[in-house]
């Protein structure tokens, strides 16, 4: 039995609370997981992890063994970490989750930008929306753009994600261009769905202020958005690392821009307090180089 493969197994399996959620991140059966873990047991002669048909927890042997486990493993990553500092090679695999639009559009290219200077990771990038647990899904990282996180959040941020809000040329030749916020009651708006479907908030005279939207699209992508903007179908407010390029081409026109939107930041987010290894924090700390605290995709955009 390799014991710091069964060592890695067992933290998996207690983490995610399941035997076929680490079968299928490490892409093997479920019985060889449950053989792996068997083992472990019986090379230390306790159960480390009590079974029942609903879920698993860890017995008292277990919760004791896990903290050496994740403090041996721990070291281990952190050995191997400064040996690729000496030799300047980092090596190893970083599964990562990042929102759809946004790295399709911005984060591929450094994707192949930082491969292409470290050959030997292997990067598993998953575009997605939907916030996952990092830990069940056994990710080493994710992307989220939001206004804040939970205090308890290990995490790094990145950059700032500013909103516009913006409709094409024709639209506005024949339905007017809005100068208050409460007129987009008046207008066709186009929501995205997974933050709110009848409202946008705006900032005036410091504070939260919602208005009520609707309009003949509603989607959780912000291309989609975007392109019923373009054909005229109504206002936008979306991100402008989306936007930014048609604002730019002349396609959409910001508009209301003397009422502020809510900044979001971009995070790195990490699973929990254990060691981040040195693969990981050295593609963070090239994102947030890369990104910058004032991002390539606002400059010289016309928003104020």
């Amino acid at each position: 039995m390799d014991r710091l493969a069964a060592m890695q197994t067992f933290v998996r399996v207690a983490e995610a609370g399941s035997f076929t959620a680490v079968a299928d991140q490490l892409n093997v059966a479920r019985s060889a997981v449950t053989r792996q873990i068997a083992a472990l047991e019986a090379h230390l002669g306790v159960k480390l992890i009590a079974r029942s048909t609903r879920r698993l927890s860890l017995t008292s042997a277990g919760t004791t063994y896990i903290e050496q486990c994740r403090e041996i493993l721990d070291r281990i990553d952190e050995a191997e970490g400064d040996l690729a500092g000496e030799r300047q090679t980092l090596r190893g695999n970083i599964r990562t989750t990042v929102p759809l639009t946004f790295g399709l559009l911005h984060l591929t290219p450094l994707i192949l930008e930082f491969s292409q200077a470290h050959p030997d990771i292997r990067i598993d990038l998953d575009f997605n929306d939907r916030r996952v647990n990092l830990i069940e899904e056994g990710l080493d990282l994710a992307l989220r753009i939001t206004e804040r996180l939970p205090e308890t959040t290990v995490a790094r941020r990145l950059t700032t994600c500013r909103s516009v809000v913006a409709a094409a040329p024709a639209y506005l030749r024949r339905h007017g261009e809005p100068t208050h916020p409460d007129e987009l009651a008046q207008h066709a708006c186009l929501p995205y769905s997974l933050t709110s479907r009848s409202t946008w908030t705006f900032l005036i005279d410091g504070l939260p202020h919602a208005v009520e939207i609707s309009g003949p699209i509603t989607a959780n992508n912000g291309n989609a958005l975007q392109d019923a903007a373009i054909q005229g179908m109504g206002i936008l407010y979306g991100p402008t690392f989306i936007a930014a390029e048609a604002i730019r081409q002349g396609l959409l026109v910001p508009i209301l821009r003397k009422f502020q939107t809510p900044v979001l930041d971009m995070f790195a987010v990490f699973p929990g307090n254990r060691f981040v290894p040195q693969r990981v924090r050295a593609f963070v700390d090239f994102l947030a180089l890369r990104l910058g605290p004032e991002p390539y995709w606002d400059q010289g955009l016309p928003l104020e």
